[in-house]
């Protein structure tokens, strides 16, 4: 009879674990696809990055290509210039030291230098010497903070 009874008790509790397992296999299955869903996102999330990070390293070589002409375009217009500058000086050398002076004392200073610079120092110095003795220290003062850097 306790037999009977502890068997009838069981049949009661199969049915309550049955749902129960199934219960827990549908919240395992919904887990999972959950999971899956979550590990598509971060996939493309992943693949998005990384087609990014082409754009951004692409633009990258684009912007590094593009500096480099204008730092060659810089060099060029550089070059253009200081021959330019050297024409100049090599007129102010051809001319009289005085004629020199005047016409270097009526431009700015650092026009002037550089004119000075680019002459031969022979003559830079005879043009200074022909200056205004204000006008030939400013300059003179401005020549030598150029030489020591």
């Amino acid at each position: 009879m306790i037999r009977a009874i502890v068997i009838s008790s069981l049949l009661v509790f199969i049915p309550v674990f049955a749902h129960a397992s199934d219960e827990m296999i549908d919240l395992v299955k919904k887990q999972r696809i959950e999971i899956e869903e979550k590990e598509k996102i971060v996939k493309q999330e992943v693949a998005r990055l990384k087609e990014l990070k082409k754009e951004i390293n692409d633009d990258i070589e684009k912007y590094t290509a593009v500096l480099k002409q204008i730092d060659k375009s810089l060099e060029k217009a550089q070059d253009i210039g200081s021959k330019r500058l050297r024409h100049v000086a090599k007129a102010y050398e051809a001319m009289q030291p005085e004629d020199a002076a005047s016409r270097l004392t009526g431009l700015d200073n650092e026009t002037a230098v550089q004119i000075l610079l680019k002459m031969a120092s022979k003559k830079a110095g005879l043009v200074i010497g022909m200056m205004e003795s204000k006008k030939a220290t400013k300059l003179t003062k401005e020549i030598a903070k150029i030489k020591k850097i």
